[in-house]
């Protein structure tokens, strides 16, 4: 059997996809609104590792189902381009002294000829790269619109601040609470930052997920970080005269609040701390900077406090109870402060404990002197609300704090502002100036894009500013209001920004006058699939909706949503090596003693085989450029889409890709043959019309492993054929091309054909082929299996039940027995039942 020359073919048709522009795609009038596709992978980071076989996996699913749309006379936009701003291209230039842009576009042309060798049908005139000024031009003038809108705002927040290096770090550059660089404390430090309110948009977000066809799991933990609960603010009176407003989903409960928690950061700790507690508390609150809010929310560590040496009034009581600072408050989230019922929730019951504070039993059920009852059941010690269920008790206590003025019915949310900002140099300019006498002032659209200026120091500012504080020349400026001297806002924008918005970008990647022209928007609007990683379930996805309902409502796009649908592919992992401690063992430290059984090399101790992440450090990456080099494009993609499932995560094994390379070597075999026009059989026709017909459904429904698995029957009875039959074999190739699209290219040539079959018509099947003669009936009794039954396709239920009474399994199964039901199924089963 001839080996297919994979390397010949594969670049041949890459050239001639490339040079012919074959899936440029355009505005065409005459496709029907529902004859149009926009279909979009998530764009990567060009990382300096380039593409894993993680990321062809979800552009290998959305090419087969472009190219199968376009056979199904689909007019089809599939775009490209480059996540390009990023931390890692930073650091790397704070090392080397190498400038973000020149590694990032050495990265992207590295990416971009990874992606065109496993043969993607992608309109590479559309690409974009967040950097490049022409693209984020327009990502600022979007924040205009939101600071426009008042959506945009200043405020200090903490950001995480190494000491040492005199700069800020994002969160993965922390490691355990230390400096990933130089291994020192990590704190929090407050600084200026530029927050976008997206919390203006909760209940918006919320609602119009119901609109979607996304994953129920995606959908879920969107409503989750948002977070909507409905309860009551509620005002409690300290000492020292001020208020502290608590938000609590269980005002009911208050009658059982015996003390108060605020957090480390709260604006009234210096006040509400008695001078007796000023040291302790002020030595708590140092070392709750030291922590991430993870660290300090983490349910299994042991509580830490500190009381402030001040009271507060229980407004339903009058009780007085103390007011505690806590790190497991954070101030981020409600408003910094609870009250603490500690008999009914086992964080403050813990907390209760720890510190010898009371705990009052208000819901009746549990024993709350061993742990905290955190069920429901009737009100008991709670006054006017003994006796009442949850809702009513919650309603009563709600009137009860309106009509007195100490509190009122809320509605609260999880979800957070944005924090925008980023104290580093490769990122979006902010297209502001600060002005002493005009304050903050955009810059006039006329202005944009505010370019960033050209440096050969990354190293940061040593303040907590962005290394662009130090670029006196770029800086220094005038106010486009008064005219007068201003400086520019030295924060810049994170990556999520760039990543907002690309999708309605690629619509339009040229135009220098907005950034989309209408026209596009609504030809090709909104996304009708979205493939990408589960890990952007959450913010990416809530980000992007963000803003394209902010310029839905100014009126600058058409739909509320940005995508319709949305599929999560799974992950490809590998196989890592266990010790029995749990620990994991590169894959080169390991020696495979026997069959399925393994040594660590350095100990000799047996080791477990386990699937795991794909990671540098277990040296278990498996590198696309080798397995193209090895084994061709087209293997890949095929093997890719048969280990499973789209949306399961799955190893990769090499045994696996050899079966699949095996297949394709067996079809061009096929190719190679004699070309007979001589009529197939008729169940060969029945094979070849199964097969249209399996592979066009599990091909619409994204289900690529089991149309694979039909192909591989159809050639297993062709092959047994002498000569090519055309009528077979056309439109099999028709079928196979989006799987092995450089592989169907050939062998269409190899038929005789002139032009690609990027646009050739799907091939149809004839039903009546698809209907087997045959079926296979199975016979039950009750409900148990016991016999099988080969007949003719549509054969009665009353000759079913004949045939299945004188079987010669059934009738022993019969005997002394008394029938109660005869139940038939034509092609399918008889179920007996008899006692």
């Amino acid at each position: 059997m001839a080996k297919y020359p994979f390397s010949e073919i594969e670049t041949k048709w890459q050239k001639f996809w490339d040079d012919n522009k074959t899936f440029r795609a355009t505005e065409d009038p005459s496709f029907p609104v529902e004859k149009r596709k926009y279909v979009l992978d998530m764009f990567p980071y060009p990382s300096g590792a380039g593409l894993h076989v993680g990321h062809p996996e979800g552009y290998t699913a959305t090419d087969i189902y472009c190219r199968y749309l376009r056979m199904k006379g689909f007019n089809v936009l599939h775009p490209m381009g480059y996540d390009s701003f990023g931390l890692p291209a930073e650091n790397y230039a704070i090392k080397t002294g190498t400038h973000p842009k020149t590694t990032t576009e050495a990265n992207i042309e590295h990416f971009t000829k990874q992606i065109k060798s496993l043969g993607f049908s992608y309109d590479w005139d559309r690409e974009i790269c967040t950097h490049s000024e022409d693209y984020y031009h327009w990502t600022q003038w979007i924040f205009l619109k939101l600071y426009e809108q008042g959506l945009a705002y200043e405020s200090d927040k903490p950001i995480n601040w190494c000491p040492s290096c005199l700069t800020g770090l994002a969160n993965e550059e922390v490691k355990e609470g230390r400096c990933e660089r130089c291994d020192a404390q990590v704190e929090q430090k407050n600084i200026r930052q530029w927050v976008l309110k997206i919390t203006e948009y909760a209940e918006k977000l919320l609602e119009d997920l119901d609109t979607l066809d996304w994953p129920e799991s995606v959908k879920s933990m969107q409503r989750n970080w948002i977070g909507k609960s409905v309860g009551a603010d509620v005002v409690f009176t300290t000492e020292t005269g001020d208020e502290l407003k608590v938000y609590t989903t269980r005002p009911d409960t208050l009658f059982g609040a015996t003390y108060m928690v605020i957090s480390p950061e709260h604006p009234l700790v210096d006040k509400l701390t008695s001078a007796e507690q000023k040291k302790a508390v002020e030595d708590y609150c140092y070392q709750a900077k030291l922590k991430s809010d993870l660290e300090r929310t983490d349910l299994a560590k042991d509580k830490t406090g500190v009381f402030s040496g001040t009271c507060a009034v229980n407004p339903v009581n009058d009780k007085k109870i103390p007011i505690w600072v806590a790190d497991y408050v954070l101030i981020s989230y409600g408003t910094g402060a609870i009250m603490a019922v500690p008999a009914h929730d086992t964080r403050d019951w813990e907390f209760a404990k720890q510190f010898e504070l009371p705990i009052i039993e208000v819901l009746k059920g549990g024993d709350v002197d061993r742990e905290a009852f955190t069920e429901d059941g009737p009100h008991v010690n709670s006054g006017f609300l003994d006796g009442l269920g949850k809702q009513e008790g919650i309603d009563a206590m709600i009137a009860w704090l309106s009509e007195k003025g100490v509190g009122e019915k809320a509605v609260n949310y999880k979800l957070r502002d944005w924090i925008f900002s980023r104290q580093r140099y490769w990122g979006e300019p902010m297209p502001l100036v600060h002005c002493e006498k005009c304050g903050v002032v955009p810059l006039p659209e006329s202005e944009l894009p505010l370019v960033l200026p050209p440096t050969t120091s990354f190293e940061p500012s040593g303040t907590g500013e962005s290394p662009l504080a130090k670029l006196t020349d770029w800086l220094e400026t005038t106010c486009p209001s008064c005219g007068g001297p201003a400086k520019r806002e030295t924060n810049t924008m994170p990556q999520w920004a760039g990543s907002c918005w690309y999708y309605l970008r690629y619509l339009d990647a040229k135009n220098p006058r907005e950034f989309v022209g209408r026209d596009k928007e609504d030809y090709w609007m909104p996304v009708d699939l979205y493939v990408g990683g589960a890990e952007h379930a959450v913010l990416h996805l809530l980000y992007s909706r963000f803003w394209h309902k902010v310029l839905f409502d100014i009126g600058a796009v058409k739909d509320r949503e940005p995508f319709q649908r949305l599929i999560n592919q799974g992950m490809i992992t590998s196989f890592a090596y266990q010790r029995a401690n749990k620990s994991l063992v590169p894959t080169d430290e390991v020696t495979e003693v026997e069959p399925g059984k393994y040594t660590a090399n350095d100990t000799g101790e047996p080791v477990e085989q386990v699937i795991a992440k794909m990671s540098k450090s277990l040296k278990n990456v498996i590198n696309p450029d080798d397995i193209i080099r090895d084994f061709g494009a087209d293997s890949m993609r095929l093997y890719e889409m048969f280990m499973g499932p789209l949306q399961v995560s799955k190893p990769w094994q090499t045994n696996g890709l050899l079966g699949v390379n095996r297949f394709l070597n067996r079809v061009w075999d096929v190719a190679e043959r004699e070309i007979s026009d001589a009529e197939p059989s008729d169940e060969l026709k029945k094979v070849l019309h199964k097969t249209i017909k399996k592979v066009s459904a599990d091909t619409d429904a994204l289900e690529f492993n089991t149309a694979i698995s039909q192909m591989m029957i159809f050639i297993n009875e062709v092959y047994k054929e002498e000569k090519c039959l055309r009528r077979l074999w056309e439109p099999f190739v028709l079928l196979i091309a989006p799987y092995a699209p450089h592989l169907g290219e050939e062998m269409w040539r190899m038929l005789g054909k002139t032009e690609s079959l990027a646009y050739e018509a799907w091939p149809a099947w004839d039903e009546a082929l698809c209907v087997d003669d045959e079926k296979e009936v199975v016979v039950q009794i009750n409900g148990k299996l016991r016999s099988r039954l080969l007949v003719a396709a549509g054969t009665g239920k009353d000759e079913l039940l004949s045939l299945a009474m004188k079987d010669e399994k059934i009738i022993p199964q019969l005997e002394g027995k008394t029938i109660v039901e005869e139940i038939v199924v034509p092609d399918k089963l008889v179920n007996i039942v008899v006692r």
